[in-house]
């Protein structure tokens, strides 16, 4: 395997596979609130529980799947499993707009079976991010890993930009559920493209149980990864606070100020397209921060915008005036630098023959960050204001731009200590 060409194709296959998997995570979770309130008919007084325990649920069983996968990769290759998670993600994702009707005739009610469904679609799409991630990892070296992993995720941020400026823009002239059966035909567009253009080129773990004491030994010795798997416990969550929240903040305020749900969604959807656009732009220009000054100061830099970003959210009160554009795009251009620089340090310290392994734990506590964030979110829409998930958020952001320099600045110590005992 390790001898095995990367050749151009590989490279545009995962930069094109990282759009598609981006585009059917988010089109997933931005149509949800749309259907839940316009075709299961769930009311405003537990809009946020409702929608947030979906994703909640949904998680949970991720966790249960993306660590072992992790490890399975290592085993059996990237590629085969990315496969069948499009496959299985396609299913769900083909049936999820049927749930009222399916649901009724099984017993379970619509809800129930669309928790069901989005638990089949979320486990077949955990199946496979994680693993373009690796591959990442296995096709770079040290010295081009933070500009190719820059360029990835700008295809990330170019699928997620791509649903909320023009797919959601779909639904009032072709209705939700056209919307989704069209999240269904990604998935398999998805494991076609991953069959055709993708190669496995990283070694094989012959251990047959999971690494974890040396994943535990890594943590335990090396406070930078410890920081890159507390950024991706804070910070994975914040995509998917935007994408959820900002969507329930303009459906639900929408009834305030008479607006339709089709329109607030798509005005939501503005917004958040306006997140991806600053995204985009702003990822280039982390990958050459990353290069220049290094992972843990991208992490600290990165940190304090997103949570001054977040926090700043408090002070909106009406979604649909200007103001709410300052604090997000300072969050988004935070949020960039969140989405690239943990990753490249977690890959940059894990042993290459365990990488899946130590990617799966650090998927993992990213998962458990996501859960803790959106159940506490979603208590907060409730009983506090739709502001409030975000002020939450941000002030743990802040809580790691903290450690990031403590981090930063006992490296430059031991730095400054090496250099003065070669002299």
């Amino acid at each position: 395997m390790d001898g095995m060409i990367i050749e151009r194709r590989h490279w545009n296959g995962l930069y094109l596979l990282a759009a598609v998997v981006m585009i059917f995570l988010t089109l997933s979770v931005a149509v949800q609130p749309l259907f839940l309130r316009a075709v299961l008919d769930i009311p405003f007084a537990n809009a946020g529980t409702i929608n947030t325990n979906v994703a909640v649920v949904t998680e949970i069983l991720d966790l249960l799947l993306v660590g072992y996968l992790g490890y399975l990769s290592d085993r059996l290759g990237r590629v085969p499993i990315m496969v069948v998670g499009f496959l299985v993600a396609c299913a769900g994702a083909l049936l999820a707009p049927f749930s009222l009707p399916l649901g009724t005739m099984l017993g379970i009610g619509g809800v129930a079976f669309y928790y069901s469904m989005r638990v089949v679609m979320s486990l077949g799409a955990g199946a496979v991010w994680p693993q373009l991630s690796a591959l990442v990892g296995d096709f770079t070296t040290t010295g081009n890993r933070a500009r190719l992993m820059a360029n990835t995720a700008f295809m990330t941020a170019f699928g997620a930009t791509l649903v909320y400026a023009v797919l959601m823009q779909i639904p009032p002239h072709a209705g939700v559920i056209a919307v989704m059966m069209l999240t269904a035909a990604i998935a398999l567009v998805g494991a076609w493209l991953t069959r055709t253009c993708l190669v496995d080129v990283g070694p094989r773990l012959k251990d047959d149980h999971i690494p974890w004491r040396r994943i535990g030994e890594l943590l335990r010795t090396e406070p930078r990864m410890r920081l890159a798997f507390l950024s991706a416990f804070f910070a994975r969550s914040d995509m998917v606070l935007i994408g959820m929240f900002f969507m329930l903040w303009y459906l639900y305020f929408g009834d305030l100020v008479g607006v339709s749900q089709e329109a607030a969604a798509a005005q939501a959807g503005k917004l958040i397209g306006l997140v991806g656009i600053v995204v985009l732009v702003s990822i280039p220009i982390w990958g050459i921060f990353i290069e220049r000054y290094g992972r843990v100061a991208a992490i600290f830099v990165g940190m304090t915008l997103s949570g001054l970003g977040f926090v700043g959210l408090g002070f909106v009160v009406n979604p649909y005036k200007w103001f709410i554009v300052v604090p997000t795009v300072l969050a988004a251009a935070g949020q960039a630098g969140c989405l690239v620089a943990p990753q490249v340090l977690a890959i940059d310290l894990a042993p290459r023959e365990i990488l899946g392994s130590v990617l799966g734990a650090f998927n993992v506590v990213g998962g458990i960050g996501i859960i803790v964030f959106l159940e506490i979110g979603g208590l907060l829409f409730d009983s506090v204001g739709p502001y409030a998930p975000f002020v939450f958020t941000g002030i743990g952001n802040l809580f790691i731009m903290c450690y990031a320099l403590v981090v930063l600045l006992r490296m430059r110590d031991e730095s400054r200590v090496a250099a003065e005992e070669s002299i």
